[in-house]
C-alpha cells in the first residue's frame, strides 16, 4: 500500500505536537500567473521558494496537502552531511569537475540549512553536536575508517571515535568504532520545514495547500497546471514530489522507490536519565542492514528510527523491534513511556544518488535522498532556484539524468523485504 496526500491531515507526530504552528495558507481558488511554479511544499520546494522569491522572482507553490506533509515533516530530525558514495567515488565517476562540485554539495549542505536557521530564526530546535557514523561489523569498521580518511583528506571535520570515545559520545558500549562528523547537526524537521515557508512567504512568494496538481501540460509562453478550484501558468515548472510523487509527469513516480521508514520517541526523560545519552546533542546512524537511526531531542525525548513495514503504521507492535533495539543500547530506557510512533515514504533512487530531470526546457524535477534529505534536499532546492533563475545548466552540481522507471515497479515491496533479507544474512557472515 503507498500512501497518497491529496487532501490528507498532518499525521500525528511528536513533531506535529512540538512544532510552531504553520503559518495562515489557503487553497488555490481560480487563475493565477507567475514566472515558476513549484510543485511540492517540503524542504526541496521550499528551499528552492525562498531563493527564488529572495531574487526577485515572482514563484508560486502549490501543496496537495500541508506544508511539510510528506518526508520533510517526519523524518527522525537528522541533518547529515555528504551523498551515499564517498568523494573519491564521486570523482572517478563524474569527473574532477561534476564529481568535485557533487562532494562540494553535500560537504556545504549542513552548513546551508544551520544558516538559514539562524538568518531567518526558525524556532526549530536546532543543535549542531554533529553525526556519528557506528559500526556494527568489521566490514562497516572499514568503511567508516575510508569515509574519515576521504573527508578529512578534503579538509572536513571528521574525527576517528572509538573505545572509550565512542562510550563517551553515545553512552553505550555498544559500537567499537564510528566516525564523528562535526559537520551534521539536528532539528524538528517539521518546524524547520514551516520556517522555511514562512521565510518564503515573507520574500513574497505565494503558497497554496490543499491544492493538488492534476494536469501539467505546455501553454502559450509557457507551461499550465491545472489543480481542481483553478489553474497556474508560469515561465517554468519544478517538481519537488519526491517520496510522494504521482502521474503528474510520465514514469517520475516509478523511478524512485517509496521505502517506508518508522520514528518512535520517548517521553522527556527525567534529567539523570537524559544526561548520559548522547550528551553532546550528537545524531547517530548505523551502518547495518537495518540501518538504524536516533538522537536526543531538546526536551531530553529519546527519539528512534529505522527500517518500518511497508505501509502507514501507527500501532505500537509495527514499532516493537525499533524499541527493542534501543532498550538493548540503553537498558535505562527499559523504564520509560514511548509516546509516540508514526512512518512515512523515502525515496530511495536505484543508484543511490539524488536524481535532477528536465525532460522538457522549463521543466526541472529533483529528488530521491535516500534518507539524507534535510541537510541534502534544502541544497538541492536552492540548486533548482539558481537554475529557474537563468542560472543555466552550469548552476546544477549534480548530474541531469533522463527519467528511468524502474523495472517491475510494482513489486517494490517484495524487492525491499528480499535486498533486507539479503542484506542482513551478508552482514552476518561478515561480522
Amino acid at each position: 500500500m503507498v500512501e497518497t496526500l491529496a487532501r490528507r491531515p498532518m499525521p500525528r507526530s511528536l513533531y506535529r505536537e512540538t512544532a510552531p504552528p504553520a503559518p495562515e495558507t489557503a487553497a488555490l481558488a481560480g487563475d493565477v500567473t507567475a514566472q515558476v511554479v513549484i510543485v511540492g511544499a517540503g524542504f526541496t520546494g521550499l528551499s528552492a521558494a525562498l531563493h527564488l522569491a529572495e531574487s526577485g522572482i515572482d514563484t508560486v507553490v502549490l501543496e496537495a496537502s500541508q506544508i511539510g506533509w510528506g518526508a520533510s515533516g517526519r523524518n527522525g530530525g537528522q541533518v547529515n552531511p555528504g551523498l551515499k558514495w564517498e568523494p573519491e567515488e564521486l570523482e572517478q565517476a563524474f569527473g574532477a569537475d561534476l564529481g568535485g562540485r557533487m562532494v562540494r554539495l553535500g560537504d556545504e549542505a549542513p552548513g546551508l540549512v544551520f544558516d538559514l536557521i539562524a538568518r531567518h530564526r526558525i524556532d526549530c530546535a536546532p543543535r549542531r553536536g554533529g553525526t556519528l557514523r557506528a559500526a556494527l561489523s568489521e566490514r562497516a569498521a572499514k568503511g567508516v575508517r575510508e569515509f574519515q580518511r576521504q573527508w578529512a583528506a578534503r579538509g572536513a571535520d571528521v574525527v576517528i571515535a572509538e573505545g572509550k570515545e565512542m562510550a563517551r559520545l553515545t553512552g553505550t558500549g555498544f559500537y567499537p568504532l564510528g566516525a564523528h562528523d562535526r559537520r551534521g547537526g539536528q532539528v524538528n524537521p517539521l518546524a524547520y520545514c514551516r520556517g522555511l515557508a514562512r521565510a518564503a512567504l515573507a520574500a513574497g512568494a505565494r503558497l497554496f495547500t490543499d491544492t493538488p496538481a492534476t494536469r501539467l501540460g505546455r501553454s502559450a509562453g509557457g507551461w499550465e497546471i491545472a489543480t481542481p478550484n483553478g489553474l497556474v501558468r508560469a515561465e517554468r515548472v519544478i517538481l519537488a514530489t519526491n517520496g510522494y510523487s504521482d502521474d503528474l509527469w510520465p514514469g517520475l513516480r516509478r523511478s524512485v522507490i517509496p521505502v517506508y521508514s518508522s520514528v518512535t520517541a520517548t517521553e522527556p526523560l527525567p534529567p539523570e536519565l537524559a544526561a548520559p545519552l548522547m550528551p553532546n546533542g550528537v545524531v547517530l546512524y548505523e551502518m547495518s542492514a537495518s540501518y538504524a537511526y536516533y538522537r536526543v531531542d531538546d526536551a531530553g525525548r529519546f527519539v528512534m528510527g529505522g527500517r518500518s513495514v511497508l505501509r502507514p503504521a501507527t500501532a505500537r507492535q509495527d514499532f516493537r523491534a525499533l524499541v527493542d533495539h534501543a532498550t538493548r543500547l540503553f537498558p535505562v530506557l527499559k523504564a520509560v513511556e514511548w509516546t509516540h510512533r508514526w512512518n512515512g515514504q523515502v525515496a530511495v533512487t536505484w543508484d543511490n544518488l539524488p536524481h535532477l530531470h528536465e525532460p522538457e526546457p522549463g521543466l526541472t524535477i529533483g529528488l530521491g535522498y535516500n534518507g539524507r534529505g534535510v541537510a541534502m534536499a534544502t541544497a538541492t532546492g536552492r540548486m533548482l532556484a539558481r537554475h529557474a533563475a537563468g542560472g543555466g545548466r552550469e548552476a546544477l552540481d549534480l548530474p541531469v539524468t533522463r527519467i528511468k522507471p524502474i523495472l517491475g515497479h510494482a513489486a517494490w515491496p517484495l524487492a525491499v523485504k528480499a535486498r533486507l533479507k539479503w542484506d542482513r544474512l551478508r552482514e552476518t557472515f561478515q561480522r
